[in-house]
């Protein structure tokens, strides 16, 4: 397993571990470390119990269990679940950090991709947010035609297309389940809060933003606030609107919901100015998959755990520590 260096597409799949790896690690971890029933794992796990026994069973036959669990995953399983402790999750995904100053988002991407061609299933309404972290995940997502599948694009795009413009990752991401795509044909911030009104019930977008409290699953990522953060370097917001955001509190975005270091939205101006879903409907989807990572994003990222309060979170082993060193309030 390579932590350092460059890494291919190839590379990045076997780091992320398959389904059944993760589940049979964790199996163990549970019952071995943690010492909890099969009943509790079934539990946990969400499977039968005699599904537990045959995930103990295969571990043993592997010999990753000894006195403890020395599965390939086994460290990064306990950061797993003392992230799904902390933050209430139902599951942690965390993938091996890359080598050091190395940007963890290519890892990050194979791990969403992976985690959504064994999730998204015959029925769905999906809503996605945006970035690269996200926009980079698609190769790694397994194409299959789904039957009655939908897409929702949660925010609005600009006019120059761009690769990581919202409409374009959510019609790619429906390509591949051959699912349908509902976009938000509006710029991502308007000019007033009376052209996003007249935008919403004139123009047609309510009913898309009325998809956004009906999902089954949405799928995130949050922004930090430096110079060479995607929202910036895109063009999306200008350098002085970055600036004054700062100076109002933000640690970075959520949808383009500027949020400070408690996971509120600060007081400024763009905030009502966004096309995009409200939170507060993001927060009542049952499955709420939160992904990203590095440096510049851990603020944000715990602001957005405490906003949203996801069901789902992946990111890299660097981020997961630097996400557990403050001390639970």
């Amino acid at each position: 397993m390579r932590t350092q260096g460059t890494t291919d597409m190839s590379d990045q799949g076997s780091l992320v571990g398959s389904r059944a790896d993760r589940m049979r690690v964790r199996a163990a971890w549970m019952y071995y470390v943690e010492q909890m029933t099969q009943n509790d794992i079934a539990t946990a796990l969400g499977v039968g119990r005699v599904s537990v026994v045959r995930l103990l069973a295969e571990a043993r036959n592997r010999s990753e269990v000894r006195i403890s669990v020395a599965g390939p995953l086994a460290e990064l399983t306990q950061t797993e679940r003392a992230l799904e402790k902390r933050f209430g999750l139902d599951t942690a995904i965390v993938v091996p950090a890359p080598g050091s100053g190395e940007d963890p988002a290519p890892v990050i991407s194979a791990a969403i991709g992976h985690y959504l061609s064994e999730t998204v299933a015959n029925g769905m309404t999906v809503g996605l947010g945006w970035g690269r972290t996200l926009f980079e995940s698609l190769p790694f997502i397994e194409a299959r035609a789904l039957e009655d599948m939908r897409v929702v694009s949660l925010l609005g795009g600009i006019s120059q297309a761009h690769r990581f413009n919202p409409a374009e990752f959510a019609w790619r991401f429906a390509q591949i389940f051959n699912g349908d795509a509902f976009l938000l044909t509006a710029p991502a911030i308007v000019d007033s809060v009376e052209t996003k009104t007249a935008l919403i019930e004139r123009c047609g977008l309510s009913s898309v933003l009325d998809m956004a409290g009906h999902l089954d699953m949405v799928v995130l990522s949050v922004g930090g606030i430096t110079a060479n953060a995607t929202t910036y370097r895109t063009g999306y917001i200008a350098e002085a609107d970055r600036l004054s955001l700062k100076r109002a509190g933000a640690v970075g975005d959520l949808l383009f919901h500027f949020l400070d270091a408690d996971g509120k939205l600060v007081d400024h101006p763009i905030n009502a100015r966004i096309m995009s879903a409200e939170v507060e409907a993001i927060s009542r989807t049952p499955k709420r998959i939160m992904a990203s990572g590095g440096p510049d994003k851990i603020d944000i990222l715990r602001a957005s755990l405490a906003l949203v309060r996801p069901t789902v979170l992946i990111t890299d082993e660097t981020s997961a520590l630097r996400l557990l060193e403050v001390p639970a309030s």
